[in-house]
């Protein structure tokens, strides 16, 4: 069951990973700067490594250009906030 989730993206940070969900949004931080689409790309392969799923599988459906993206994932919403309530314990 593919879902689509709201995300906040932090760039250029010391310590990229998934944070916690906040007003809705997950916080994920990236250590790549937001050009060129570096930063995207990086928040999808992170997405996909956190979530055991392929980069394919993970698209940005808009905010390309912004800090608030809405993301396709191929997971059910309920499992993903689970798998990253557990790792945001680890963050």
């Amino acid at each position: 069951m593919p879902c689509v989730i709201a995300v906040r993206v932090i760039p250029r940070s010391s310590k990229p990973g998934v944070g916690e969900w906040r007003e809705g949004e997950l916080q994920v931080r990236v250590a790549a700067a937001p050009t060129d689409g570096e930063a995207n790309a990086a928040l999808i392969k992170l997405l996909a490594k956190e979530l055991g799923v392929p980069k394919s599988s993970v698209e940005i459906l808009s905010g390309e250009s912004s800090r608030h993206k809405r993301i396709s994932l191929p997971i059910d919403e309920a499992e993903i906030r689970q798998r990253f309530s557990r790792s945001s314990s680890r963050a």
